[in-house]
């Protein structure tokens, strides 16, 4: 290991044996070589330990740490306590990363004349992955609708951050910043979404966050299901972490609008999912909805720029609220700057035909 880590790099490992030597390759042949590479097994009862370990052997950067199981947000923090760079990353074991991606960022970090909390970057969704004749990959959701950052933010300044994905792995965090604020994951069972606490905990702290608009990261998404579970935990999940979300933001005293209009989206999201994934009629969901909007309010609902009329009615069902919908000029806004957007980003004239079209379709 090099005598003085840039970056830690944290991996929580939990039987990932099909994917862990692209992760790992992708990993040890950065060519920012100044790495600690923690590679910490949950307890795997695959060959994933044997794999770190055969690592381990030809990269003296890499340190394996095996331990039982306890979930992804434990071992992500005995990785943030057993880190010991100015930088930490987490990288999932099941992804991969660009060759450039720790050099490109830490000289961007280094650009600043102030210390940075925060490094942020879009990354690449990749779908079909497990058939290489389908494979592909398409730039997220956040490429290209925030510029490289000539200096730091907050979160209150761009709130589109949390807005979408919680790709908390797109990122570097200053490890002083994450000790002095005490951030850490809550250590639910499993993988548990506890990606999405700390991704509000980590932005809504930070002081200093940078941008830099170019992708490295090679997410693979989820494959589509053959089956929806049907299991309470996973029906209430997404709310159960929203509600926490939530009571993170108010411990954090932030009382923002544009915060809490992307957290309000998120929750809106959730609803649509479960619905479009159990049912309308389904009990557990529609009490979880329930709860999750009545946590909300309304004024910001209503004038919520990015919400639509039909959720907005949905929204006035669930609650009882018989508010009237009047015109929003920050609705207007809104569509004109996304038409715009995608005009410029997302194939012309194409592109904006098929926002309109989604537009129309969802109204």
């Amino acid at each position: 290991m090099a005598s003085s880590p840039v970056v830690s790099v944290i991996i929580p490992v939990c039987n990932v044996e099909k994917y862990l030597d692209q992760c790992l390759e992708s990993i040890c042949t950065q060519t920012l070589s100044e790495l600690e590479i923690l590679a910490i097994d949950d307890g795997s009862t695959d060959n994933s330990l044997a794999i770190l370990e055969q690592w381990a052997v030809k990269d003296p950067r890499i340190r394996v740490i095996s331990k039982t199981n306890e979930g992804y947000g434990a071992t992500c923090n005995r990785g943030l306590n057993e880190a010991r760079a100015p930088w930490v990353s987490i990288i999932e074991p099941d992804d991969w990363i660009d060759r450039d991606m720790y050099r490109a960022m830490i000289q961007f970090a280094s650009s600043f004349d102030v210390t940075i909390d925060v490094v942020k970057t879009p990354w690449f969704d990749w779908y079909d992955w497990d058939n290489p004749r389908t494979a592909h990959r398409t730039l997220c959701t956040l490429a290209g609708r925030l510029p490289t950052s000539k200096w730091p933010f907050t979160l209150a300044e761009k709130p589109l951050l949390i807005e979408g994905h919680p790709s908390i792995w797109s990122a570097l965090y200053n490890r002083v910043f994450l000790n002095s604020r005490d951030i850490r994951f809550i250590p639910y069972p499993g993988a548990g979404w506890a990606d999405n606490p700390f991704l509000i905990e980590s932005l809504a702290e930070a002081r200093t966050i940078v941008y830099l608009d170019k992708a490295f990261y090679n997410y693979r998404c989820e494959l589509p299901k053959k089956k929806v579970s049907k299991n309470s935990e996973a029906m209430t999940m997404p709310f159960d972490r929203w509600m926490t979300m939530l009571a993170i933001l108010e411990k954090a005293g932030v009382a923002n609008r544009p915060i809490l209009e992307a957290h309000y989206l998120r929750g809106f999201n959730y609803a649509d999912n479960a619905i479009r994934e159990y049912g309308p009629d389904n009990l557990l969901v529609s009490k979880k909805i329930k709860q999750i909007f009545s946590l909300m309010n309304p004024e910001i609902v209503y004038w919520h720029p990015k919400l639509r009329d039909r959720r907005k009615r949905f929204y006035q069902k669930v609650t009882g609220s018989n508010q009237l919908l009047l015109p929003n000029p920050r609705r207007t806004q809104y569509l004109i700057n996304e038409s715009l957007f995608q005009f410029r980003n997302r194939g012309g004239l194409s592109g904006l035909k098929s926002h309109i079209k989604k537009f129309i379709d969802n109204r």
